[in-house]
């Protein structure tokens, strides 16, 4: 289980804004440097596996799991420039964010607008389906059809959501911009550029070493990259006492600090994920740059007063699949059987 410190109350609200204004900076020297020690090892390993195909195939995976520790951390990156956070260039963000996006296939611009629909609405049960992990109600879930509570079960399923589901998502579903929200329509021809640049660059790589061997290095970098990308997202919103709320009782500050958990990882992996597990500080305060939530989480205790995840508790979580709004916290499947069993034993 997680363990929960006292949570900030809607009175604190006023604080958080000045506390966090002072780690809004970035440093050019520092988000250059993340660049050079992320994209460098990146590309330097991605050539090892095309070496070590010479070797053995056993290698060659072995090598994918730092390269694609270093294509998350790419993709972190990325979402920083998003968030006109890891330089104070809106230029230079966006330069450095497109060029990320070759590697992890994620449309900067229109991965840009919904994930900002996520931070405008994340936590408000009236404002799902965008940028999220899609939740139900239990009460919604039990007014489903047997064809839909199976659909919804399939899409829930670990193996999907972490493994299939993550792969397709950024290897095919962001080549097609199928988002019908209003404030997505600007930015569609986005995605089609983002796929031509994607095709010259893996086209050009496929006639140096072969499309055959390009697969047998790639692949297996994406599905890791994928599946930690969407556990990572998954695991930082999708926890027992997370926070939802009505619109009309929806607040932000809440949302961030209890709808948002600090994933208390192991040193080498808060590198790899480019300290994203401060993410209850990061939802208050998207502007702040990656390399500067840890110094805010631990200068300030009202922002350790939140949700605390470690690598072993959060797998808790990997089952829980609805909004229980009598109880206000997530529930699995099985919860939701159970008690509907004690239910008719009583009667």
């Amino acid at each position: 289980m997680h363990t929960v410190s006292t949570r900030p109350s809607t009175a604190q609200k006023p604080d958080w804004k000045s506390l966090a204004a002072k780690y809004q900076t970035a440093y050019a020297w520092k988000s250059i440097w993340q660049v050079i020690n992320s994209l460098v090892p990146f590309l330097a390993i991605w050539y090892l596996m095309v070496l070590s195909l010479q070797v053995g195939y056993w290698l060659t995976l072995l090598l994918s799991l730092p390269a694609a520790g270093f294509l998350v951390r790419l993709f972190i990156i990325q979402h920083d420039c998003g968030h006109g956070s890891f330089f104070n260039s809106r230029r230079a963000n966006d330069w450095v964010g497109m060029l990320c996006s070759l590697f992890t296939w994620t449309p900067y611009r229109y991965w840009q607008k919904s994930h900002a629909i996520h931070h405008a609405n994340a936590g408000n049960l009236e404002h799902r389906g965008i940028g999220d992990v899609y939740t139900m109600t239990v009460a919604e879930y039990l007014q489903k059809s047997w064809w839909g509570k199976l659909k919804y079960r399939a899409y829930r399923h670990p193996l999907f959501l972490f493994v299939i589901g993550s792969t397709m998502l950024f290897v095919v579903a962001y080549r097609f911009p199928t988002s019908r929200a209003k404030a997505m329509k600007k930015v569609r021809n986005s995605v089609h550029w983002t796929n031509l640049a994607i095709i010259v660059l893996v086209g050009g790589v496929m006639s140096l070493i072969g499309w055959q061997a390009f697969l047998l290095i790639h692949a297996p970098i994406i599905i890791l990259a994928s599946s930690a990308g969407a556990w990572l997202f998954f695991v930082q919103h999708q926890f027992e006492d997370a926070y939802w709320a009505d619109s009309d009782a929806w607040d932000y500050t809440l949302a961030a600090l209890q709808g948002s958990s600090y994933y208390k990882l192991p040193k080498i992996l808060q590198w790899f994920t480019g300290n994203i597990g401060f993410h209850h500080i990061h939802h208050l305060s998207p502007r702040i740059p990656n390399y500067l939530l840890e110094k805010c989480h631990e200068e300030n205790p009202i922002f350790q007063e939140t949700v605390t995840l470690t690598l072993r508790s959060s797998f808790h979580s990997i089952f829980l699949g609805l909004w229980d709004e009598e109880q206000k916290k997530l529930i699995s499947f099985g919860q939701l059987k159970r008690r509907r069993l004690d239910l008719a034993q009583r009667a």
